[in-house]
């Protein structure tokens, strides 16, 4: 078992707050997915647009890719121009700023065999700036972190940079970008040098020692939704369950502070059900067996054993087979492309109201106004 496995800087998130959870992670099989795939397919993309817009020689891997599409294309393309942005600005401070595409990050002088790969990193006088692409769709990632002081995996990348080209410029500030095109998500967040070294010596270090060799205490929350071992976690279990203190209760009789206090549980109660169910099938298919449980065939739907033939044989009798359906926004835009898609269809796209939600305080969206909204229907 690699060492590095143990504190890689994209779960930081995870191991700074349950540092035993970085050992236990690190024994389970790495499962590869689907999601993880695509992932890597459009960094290996954007990577050889941002060296080609920097004039720098660089083999197109597009036929390689397995999940190569128009989506993919525009994503890289929007990555790579927003990379050639932020090192116009770091020209503005030096006729020379290296730039680093794909670099090489080692952060171990605060965590044991730390290190990762920074998709671009621009080093300026008077400024470094990490610039992370993240094509995934299912989370909304911040680059000012959860607590408001920086993303914790560009800070771990920034340290690596800073110890590698620090003695090269005079760094002073911190600037860390996430790019999340699918979410159509860019967010700075910008931290002095000071600030980023005290956060390592007096949070990141301490915190790497306990997660490296296995201690601390168990913590469960949001960070636990890539944790390896979170269905069969006790901690989880227990922060889960807390829930069945109110006894379900009726919702009118709970409490404002009550129902304040179970809403931010509900997504990750309702996830670790669901994560409970999918790891209690997987081991009854390996032959464990659960009291009052047994393993039967689930519901399935006919489906034509050859749709070519189907349609050869309705269209020989006089039927139309196929249904026509006027293709949905995404995948109008995906066949077009946007600029096409814009040229075209602008004036005949609207965007409805979104219905009310629920969402914490901290939330960017402007607060919904009801009294507005009655106003309206009226």
């Amino acid at each position: 078992m690699a060492k590095h496995a143990y504190l890689a800087a994209s779960a930081s998130e995870r191991w700074l707050k349950c540092p035993p959870s970085a050992k236990l992670c690190a024994q389970e099989e790495d499962r590869g997915s689907p999601y993880a795939q695509q992932g890597t397919d459009a960094h290996e993309l954007a990577a050889y647009l941002a060296e080609k817009a920097l004039g720098r020689k660089s083999r197109d891997p597009t036929e390689d890719l397995t999940w190569y599409d128009a989506e993919m294309q525009e994503a890289a393309e929007g990555y790579a121009a927003f990379v050639m942005e932020q090192v116009a600005e770091a020209k503005s401070l030096c006729a020379d700023p290296l730039v680093c595409i794909e670099q090489t990050l080692d952060f171990s002088k605060w965590v044991e065999h730390g290190f990762g790969t920074g998709d671009c990193v621009i080093v300026a006088d008077d400024l470094l700036h990490i610039v992370d692409l993240k094509y995934g769709l299912g989370i909304l990632v911040s680059a000012s972190g959860e607590d408001g002081t920086g993303n914790s995996q560009l800070k771990c990348y920034a340290l690596g940079a800073l110890d590698t080209f620090g003695d090269l410029y005079d760094i002073r500030r911190i600037k860390l970008s996430i790019y999340q095109p699918r979410r159509e998500n860019v967010d700075t967040f910008e931290l002095s040098r000071e600030d980023l070294l005290k956060w390592a010596d007096e949070v990141l270090a301490p915190i790497a020692k306990l997660a490296y060799d296995g201690l601390g205490d168990f913590a469960a929350g949001d960070h636990c939704q890539f944790c390896k071992v979170k269905a069969s976690c006790r901690k989880r279990a227990e922060y889960s369950m807390e829930l069945a203190k109110y006894d379900f209760a009726e919702a009118p009789t709970l409490s404002e502070e009550e129902i304040a206090a179970i809403l931010p549980q509900i997504d990750s109660l309702v996830s670790w059900a669901e994560d409970i169910k999918s790891y209690a099938l997987e081991q009854a298919l390996s032959g464990v067996r659960y009291p009052g449980f047994k393993l039967v065939e689930g519901r399935s739907n006919r489906k034509y054993t050859d749709e070519v033939a189907v349609a050869t044989v309705v269209s020989n009798a006089g039927y139309d087979p196929y249904e026509k359906k006027l293709l949905g926004i995404t995948a109008m835009t995906r066949q077009l492309g946007k600029k096409k898609f814009d040229e075209l269809l602008s004036g005949l796209i609207v965007k409805p109201q979104g219905k009310p939600v629920l969402a914490p305080a901290t939330d960017k969206r402007p607060e919904f106004n009801t009294a507005q909204n009655d106003f309206m229907e009226e």
